[in-house]
């Protein structure tokens, strides 16, 4: 069986329901303070493992959240690189407006504090037939990139959040790029999603990309394929693991079906149903739900 090894972040969300984001000098009282598990890396692997696939996540967490690693394992996680350390874990500060649109500040805290050996440790549990999922949470993004391209993994990596740090990343050794609209124009200068393709896989010919739009849907191109999924309506609630949740159903249904059509199809209909919902974690459907709803 196909593995998906995520070295990914573990936060504490502290999520603040309020009016409009705050402005600068302003103080602005919330109406709701709510306490949810969070993290790329987290949400990632639940939604992998709420969509079937047998998900491996590494990381750290600080010793008085524990909890976090309770909740990946009842989700179906494989925590054993899950290392418990005597420090803060990784914490998000998130501001969700009345449309449902959300504004985060990430404390780095357990998430950055992986090792070259740590890296090595752990890389060398898995191989050619596996993945590695990744995002821009955690510290050693080059090196974990490097480890498993070395042991044959196909890497998938999601730059978020977005920095001027991504573009010395090898990025050449990357085959499938999951990136927001906000992210590509970082990485491609462009705007049109087309363009954006053109730009990155003149650079990076090898690439898939996976782009993100919101409301606009969902779109893939490759060497082999490029074609668009439509968002689904739906009244959003929270905003906040939608894209999480996309990437993990993407990611497990590619490696089910290897039909990228078919798992951006599913992945838009988890990501639809997320955003109806609070919370990240939390908020990611099953895929039984989904089965429940519609064929996929």
């Amino acid at each position: 069986m196909k593995r998906v090894l995520n070295f990914g972040s573990i936060n504490v969300d502290h999520v603040y329901t309020v009016e409009h984001f705050v402005r600068p000098g302003e103080t602005l009282s919330c109406q709701e303070y709510r306490r949810f598990a969070g993290g790329k890396g987290l949400n990632q692997s639940i939604a992998l493992a709420q969509a079937g696939a047998c998900v491996y996540h590494a990381g750290k967490v600080g010793a008085a959240d524990t909890w976090l690693k309770t909740l990946m394992e009842d989700k179906g996680v494989d925590t054993q690189f899950v290392e418990t350390i005597n420090g803060p874990s990784g914490h998000a500060i998130i501001q969700v407006n009345t449309a449902g649109e959300n504004s985060i500040v990430i404390v780095g805290g357990a998430n950055h504090l992986m090792s070259g050996s740590d890296v090595q440790r752990i890389v060398a549990n898995f191989g050619a037939d596996d993945y590695l999922l990744i995002q821009n949470e955690v510290n050693a993004v080059p090196q974990i990139i490097r480890s498993a391209k070395v042991k044959g993994l196909t890497i998938v990596f999601n730059p978020a959040p977005m920095s001027s740090q991504v573009l010395n990343y090898p990025l050449g050794l990357v085959d499938i790029l999951v990136v927001n609209e906000t992210e590509a124009r970082s990485l491609a200068g462009e705007i049109e999603p087309k363009a954006i393709y053109e730009s990155l896989s003149h650079r990076y010919p090898n690439m898939a990309v996976v782009l993100t739009m919101g409301h606009k849907g969902a779109a893939y191109f490759s060497s082999q394929a490029q074609f668009c999924q439509p968002a689904e309506k739906v009244h959003v609630v929270d905003s906040t693991g939608a894209g999480d949740t996309f990437i993990g159903f993407f990611l497990a249904e590619l490696i089910k079906t290897n039909d990228p059509k078919a798992a951006l199809a599913c992945a838009s209909h988890a990501a639809a149903i997320c955003v109806t919902r609070h919370g990240a974690a939390e908020s990611i459907p099953s895929r039984r739900e989904l089965e429940a709803q519609q064929p996929i």
